[in-house]
């Protein structure tokens, strides 16, 4: 978490030098869409968020940018997002990595505030759904080994949060860093032998990178 924290602020003093030092650069605060995409860091969390068991993936889909006034302005998004965790382990029994991958159409609706002509910073709501997943393991010596996919009624079909971030945008491109906060549970509640649990017992927590193109 505090990761992710250190990265939003990093963009945020950046985007400001750079602003002030290319005046040049014209505001994208007129109505648009375009496609963005980029890298997911992603792990699943009971209590508090930490950076342990990061899964590396993707985020890639469509935007549209709605002013409402030179400063403020609505961004409704529609992607595809690959969340999850990855545990790496050794023991008595074997060395590996686990991978657990969970495939999202994901729409944030964000409040963005356009802070000088390029640099913003927005938050909002998301909603998501549950395509699919996968589990896979893949040990040193490869004898447990295993790849299985699971559809969405063996997790909760649906996941919901809080998105910020920040970022700067130019004529035609712009870039930025966003943190998302699950609030709903990934597993579904499931008794065995008259025991309840929960897998997996946690939430999505993802720190993105992005770039995004007018259309």
């Amino acid at each position: 978490m505090k990761k992710q924290i250190k990265l939003l602020a990093l963009v945020v003093v950046v985007g400001a030098t750079f602003t002030s030092a290319n005046a040049q650069t014209n505001s994208s605060n007129g109505a648009h869409i375009g496609i963005k995409g980029g890298v997911n860091f992603s792990n699943m969390y009971t209590e508090d968020v930490d950076d342990n068991n990061v899964l590396t993936s993707f985020n890639a889909g469509l935007y549209a940018n709605l002013p409402v006034t030179n400063f403020i302005s609505i961004q409704p998004e529609f992607l595809f997002s690959r969340k999850g965790s990855e545990l790496t382990y050794n023991n008595a029994l074997a060395d590996g990595t686990a991978k657990f991958k969970l495939n999202y159409i994901e729409v944030p609706v964000l409040l963005k505030l356009n802070l000088t002509r390029n640099l913003n910073i927005h938050a909002g709501p998301y909603f998501a759904y549950l395509i699919d997943a996968q589990v896979t393991n893949e040990t040193a010596s490869g004898n447990f080994n295993f790849e299985d996919n699971f559809n969405n009624d063996d997790f909760n079909k649906f996941d919901a949060g809080i998105a910020v971030g920040a970022g700067l945008d130019f004529d035609m491109i712009g870039i930025g860093a966003r943190y998302n906060y699950g609030l709903s549970t990934v597993g579904k509640e499931r008794t065995f032998a008259g025991t309840s649990y929960t897998f997996p017992d946690g939430k999505n927590s993802n720190l993105s990178l992005y770039v995004s193109f007018k259309l």
